[in-house]
């Protein structure tokens, strides 16, 4: 018969017939009393109606804080983590797993392409833009190469005229009987190296900005081509997959590796088309700008080169005004960026 515990008892606690306490039941009971109650309830906050299947006497329980010595039971069966962490180690080894596996059917297609035994996507249309501009920046190169030649060789002229000019100058001052001729060459080899260092600073400012139209606008344009080169050959690895695996057996075994194929085949198709409409922008972007930037700088060489041979002083100027150019003056040097501010 159960004792009848204190006023200030935490608990009931049941008794067997050789008066040893039912030490296992107290702990069953307080451990289905805990997954019982909601989350961030305690036991001493609770009251329980107990019915009695025997007995039509309803009793409370007070549960309280337990004051005697806790013994931890372990539990049997199998144990939920709730949030169990990941591995680092395993999800690297499985990025390393994929990755190869990725690269090794890349490598496969692109071998297959060479060998002429696998097909191959091509946009027609877009195949060709992309030739064009292959072909076009390797002309850009080539003239701003030969710009850049021009303009070393350029200032060479101009800095050896203006020191035949000085020279011409000393002359004229030195030799009376020649003053007049020498001084009338000083003046001429003087102008020459102005208008040529105007003409010096157009052309600088053509190569400037052709170098920004190839080396910055198109490379940045053919790096996309690239990656939409990439996800060509991704779309095209996976797409021979499935079609292999869509012409083997159809079983238990080679249905879920059908699934996974066509999964991975609609993820690919689907970055292969973002990248061709990417790369269709960019081309048609880069069109506008490089018309733009060539009509620009054709017009700004031509008027330049134009007016310098045939000693338009005033005509020469007014073309690097046109274009906003500004000019350093001889023997200044460059102010520093707080005096630009």
């Amino acid at each position: 018969m159960a004792q009848e515990s204190p006023k200030n008892s935490a608990a009931e606690i049941p008794v067997t017939s050789n008066g040893e306490v039912d030490d296992s039941h107290e702990h069953g009971f307080n451990r289905d009393l805990k997954h019982s109650l909601p989350a961030g309830l305690g036991l001493s906050e609770t009251q329980i109606t107990s019915h009695g299947f025997e007995s039509t006497k309803e009793g409370v329980i007070e549960a309280g804080a337990f004051q005697g010595g806790q013994r931890t039971q372990t539990k049997s069966g199998p144990v939920v983590l709730a949030d169990e962490t990941k591995n680092p180690a395993m999800e690297k080894l499985e990025l390393v797993r994929k990755w190869s596996l990725n690269t090794y059917k890349c490598t496969r297609q692109i071998i297959s392409e060479k060998l002429g035994r696998g097909s191959r996507t091509v946009d027609l249309e877009l195949e060709a833009q992309i030739d064009i501009l292959r072909d076009n920046k390797k002309k850009y190169e080539n003239i701003l190469k030969l710009a850049q030649t021009l303009s070393t060789q350029l200032f060479q002229m101009v800095h050896t005229q203006r020191q035949l000019g000085d020279a011409f100058a000393d002359l004229s001052l030195k030799s009376l009987e020649l003053h007049e001729e020498f001084g009338y060459n000083a003046d001429t080899q003087k102008l020459l190296a102005k208008n040529g260092e105007t003409l010096l600073g157009a052309i600088n400012f053509f190569i400037a900005s052709v170098n920004t139209l190839v080396n910055k606008t198109i490379e940045d344009t053919l790096m996309t081509v690239k990656q939409y080169e990439s996800a060509r050959i991704e779309y095209d690895a996976y797409r021979t997959d499935l079609e292999e695996l869509n012409l083997g057996p159809r079983d238990a075994n080679t249905l879920p590796k059908i699934e996974q194929s066509q999964h991975l085949f609609q993820a690919h198709k689907e970055k292969y088309d973002k990248m061709r409409n990417d790369v269709s922008i960019k081309l048609k972007f880069l069109e506008e700008n490089k018309v733009k930037v060539l009509h620009n700088q054709l017009v700004l060489f031509h008027n330049a080169i134009a007016a310098y041979f045939a000693g338009n002083q005033k005509q020469l100027e007014q073309t690097l005004k046109q274009f906003h150019i500004k000019l350093k003056n001889p023997g200044v040097d460059t102010p520093s960026w707080l005096e630009e501010q």
